[in-house]
């Protein structure tokens, strides 16, 4: 009896190592040298000065720098919020710990489309709770307005939507599907009378579509979306109460008696989520441990994984995540998978290394060398 008593007790202080090896911050977050985590210093310093040489060019003044992208867009128009934006910004955590950062890391700014990993996640808690039943469910079975009218809107599921392959036809809050990055061939008239693709075949990134998920969603969990993240992940994982999530002037819709705000999924007509990199490498955290946060699985390991695996219409694409599967970054694993948004933002999650990476406003085109540089750190 002695010995399975003894037996029980050591099987109890192994499971309770093991489940402290998994470090989580507190309100402060302990940083770690290096040397302590056995990275080398000189390789990891290369990479920080790295980032902040290599500045995007996307203008500071984000409301210029959206105009510019979206100038050959028929008719135009900011209709969320925006502001101006701050210099190169980051973090490297290394088994949880803060082992650099560079910049600003406490600053809010404008994060463009890592908002859809954002959105995508709201989507996983609503599949964990029952109210989506099935990603190959269609949307129609959940909202049955004039949405998803039609032969061909009636196919898209919510598989669809996430990994962008839906060709959704329609307009929403005065924005039209065709005019989302239009082909350069063509006319209005072309764009607005195309062919569709049938929904799962072909992969378009549209943020009209996005927007639509968004929207989507609203119907499903009849609370605002920025509420259901605020309650279900930000506050448990220790977030600050200074990032924000908006939709545009005109995507109020009533629900239940109460008009709220259909978000976006990113700053392409302004709006999209404010946040810091401190807090984004917060939730960058939360993928890293599979969804869980110290005691509590916060969002399912399952969900976790189906974010980043490849989709059939597009291998480095996933749930609204990216991945690195035909090694875009020719250097680092094609394991790696990211959140990436205009103007060179960044949430990258590295299970092999136990990494996360948060950079903010870095060129696009050395991307992959930075990260190079960081893995170099760990490896060498």
């Amino acid at each position: 009896m002695k010995k399975i008593i003894l037996a029980a007790f050591v099987s109890f202080l192994l499971i309770v190592g093991y489940a402290q090896t998994d470090y989580f911050p507190d309100t402060a977050w302990q940083i770690k040298s290096p040397a302590e985590m056995k990275m080398n210093k000189t390789l990891l310093d290369s990479a920080v000065k790295f980032a902040q040489l290599n500045e995007n060019k996307y203008d500071r003044d984000l409301r210029i720098a959206i105009l510019k992208s979206y100038i050959n867009e028929p008719d135009f128009k900011i209709v969320g919020p925006t502001k101006e934006r701050g210099g190169p910004a980051g973090v490297i955590l290394k088994n949880g710990y803060l082992v650099a950062q560079w910049g600003d890391i406490n600053r809010v700014d404008m994060t463009f489309s890592v908002t859809k990993s954002f959105l995508s996640t709201t989507t996983g808690l609503a599949i964990d709770k029952g109210l989506i039943k099935n990603v190959a469910d269609k949307v129609n079975k959940y909202v049955w307005d004039d949405t998803y009218a039609g032969s061909h809107n009636s196919k898209i599921t919510w598989d669809n939507l996430l990994t962008q392959s839906s060709d959704w036809s329609g307009t929403l809050f005065d924005q039209h599907d065709w005019a989302d990055r239009p082909p350069k061939e063509g006319n209005i008239d072309d764009w607005k009378n195309r062919k569709l693709n049938e929904p799962g075949t072909f992969f378009k990134y549209n943020d009209v579509r996005v927007n639509l998920l968004a929207y989507s969603l609203l119907q499903v969990w009849r609370r605002p979306l920025p509420i259901v993240l605020k309650e279900k992940i930000m506050d448990p994982i220790g977030a600050s109460t200074t990032w924000r999530w908006f939709g545009y002037e005109n995507s109020f819709v009533n629900m239940d008696g109460i008009m709220m705000q259909s978000v976006s999924g990113g700053g392409h007509h302004g709006g999209g989520l404010f946040i810091s990199a401190k807090d984004q490498a917060r939730f960058g955290l939360l993928f890293l441990r599979n969804g869980k946060w110290k005691t509590q699985q916060l969002l399912s390991e399952n969900w976790v994984k189906a974010v980043h695996q490849s989709s059939t219409t597009n291998k480095d694409y996933g749930y609204l995540w990216w991945t690195n599967a035909s090694k875009k970054w020719k250097d680092v694993s094609s394991e790696i998978y990211y959140a990436a948004g205009a103007g060179g933002n960044y949430i990258v999650i590295d299970n092999e290394h136990d990494l996360v990476v948060v950079a903010r406003w870095i060129d696009d085109n050395k991307m992959g060398d930075f990260m190079h540089l960081v893995v170099q750190s760990i490896t060498n």
